[in-house]
């Protein structure tokens, strides 16, 4: 297939870029009137839908290594997820780029899946020869698909920049798996959000280059204004904290011996996303909003130490109380928002977000993986909706903090080796925030692991 002669343009369909989300929105605040201060427009809306899939790509690449090295029984079902996000991709790409486009993107980014494979089977066979023989492949890979974004956006991405970012990329993913494979499972999760995090500049870089060539397509609309990077921001905590809360329930269940790592992950996320609270609606706001999100972690633990004991009356019990914590969460983001965001349909969106981890638990446990990872995607799917609603709703009550000029440049999107998204230092990494049921996952571990032996 000649690849470069099938970048023909065809018309747009944002409708296939675009999940369903299924979530309340804020009765459309903050989606209407001026582009630049408005986060849902059509050039926000194609960055939202390239960063879901590029970011949950990453996510599946590692939960995919670490089961393909342990011999889980889910791999199949993991790596099933993966092509079915690699398919998603190439689909988006080819309703820009066309049919042959999008059937030479997915040859192409399925082959560096493939390298991934080949990387892990070597590594357990103990080849460094084979593993050498992957790396170089991968090498391969990142300059072949550079090529194809620079010809595709007719250069608006370059190829030598474009290396740089996708050698990241794969960094990111083999130092995951070297790290969960020598057991330092405090980089291993490191890692693991670094990669979540940096596929959100090549998301906002290439929505970028599209929208720059198809103007028209997008109502002359802009990916980078600071709506829509607020959006961004919050779609990233959001859905990392769907992907993480989900692999450490797993964890915890198989007693495994990243769970403490995959814990306290989570709970750095929990701590990002409060700072991110506390940004705009100041210390205090933050602090509750963390004292009530962590809750409803410690909830879903109870739920998993229950039904590691078998005890259906205290599932019972941590079920009454996330049902609880939905309606205090609700209240709270009304409050806040000033009634931009209704309890009431806060409610729904938080009984989906339950409703979607706890079926993904429920069927990981029961062994019905084909239901767990399709779940999973939804779940991750799902949260940016939350992350638009919720935007939405503070650029309509905060609108001359975002009420900024449209930039000529094309942004600094991380398509190099920096993987930045332009994020509030308030919401970058953190060190702190362990859960604090993170002792009940210890306890339930070891009792698994010793019943086990």
């Amino acid at each position: 297939m000649n690849w470069k002669k099938a970048m023909i343009a065809v018309p747009l369909s944002v409708g296939l870029l675009l999940p369903a989300y299924g979530v309340a929105n804020a009765e459309d605040h903050g989606t209407h009137g001026d582009h630049m201060t408005s986060v849902s427009t059509p050039a926000s809306d194609l960055r939202a839908s390239l960063d879901a899939l590029l970011s949950e790509h990453a996510f599946l690449a590692v939960v995919a290594m670490q089961k393909g090295i342990d011999g889980a029984e889910d791999f199949e079902q993991a790596a099933g997820a993966l092509n079915e996000n690699a398919d998603d991709l190439s689909a988006a790409v080819g309703s820009v780029y066309g049919d042959e486009g999008g059937a030479a993107f997915k040859e192409i980014w399925t082959s560096h899946i493939g390298y991934f494979v080949d990387y892990v089977t070597a590594t357990a066979e103990d080849n460094e020869e084979g593993r050498q023989a992957a790396l170089a492949e991968l090498d391969e890979y990142t300059v072949e698909q550079a090529a194809f974004l620079d010809t595709a956006t007719e250069s608006r991405l370059k190829a030598a920049e474009l290396e740089a970012g996708l050698k990241m990329h794969v960094e990111q993913l083999v130092w995951a798996f070297d790290n969960y494979v020598t057991g330092d499972f405090d980089k291993t999760y490191e890692n693991l959000r670094h990669s979540i995090e940096h596929m959100y500049a090549p998301g906002k870089g290439l929505s970028w280059a599209i929208t720059d060539q198809f103007p028209e397509k997008f109502e002359n609309t802009s990916v980078d204004t600071p709506a829509a990077d607020l959006r961004a921001d919050l779609n990233h905590l959001f859905s990392e904290h769907a992907a993480l809360a989900i692999l450490a329930m797993q964890k915890g269940i198989d007693g495994a011996g990243d769970f403490e790592a995959s814990a306290a992950a989570l709970g750095g996320n929990t701590t990002d996303l409060s700072a991110a609270v506390a940004s705009v609606y100041g210390e205090e706001g933050g602090a509750q909003f963390e004292e009530i999100w962590s809750s409803h972690i410690g909830y879903f633990v109870d739920y998993v130490v229950a039904t590691a004991e078998e005890n259906e009356e205290g599932k019972e019990m941590a079920l009454a109380e996330l049902e609880e914590y939905k309606v205090e969460q609700a209240a709270f983001l009304e409050t806040a928002t000033e009634g931009r965001l209704k309890a009431e349909d806060l409610e729904a969106g938080l009984q989906m977000h339950i409703d979607e981890l706890l079926k993904a638990f429920n069927s990981y446990n029961e062994g019905d993986y084909e239901t767990a990872y399709n779940t999973i995607r939804e779940a991750y799917a799902h949260m940016f909706g939350v992350g638009e609603m919720m935007s939405g709703a503070i650029v309509d009550q905060y609108p001359d903090k975002f009420a900024h000029d449209m930039p000529s440049d094309m942004p600094n999107a991380g398509m190099g080796g920096a993987a930045t998204t332009g994020m509030n230092p308030a919401i970058m990494w953190s060190i702190a925030g362990v859960i604090s049921a993170l002792v009940a996952l210890t306890v339930i571990a070891r009792r698994k692991a010793s019943n086990q032996q």
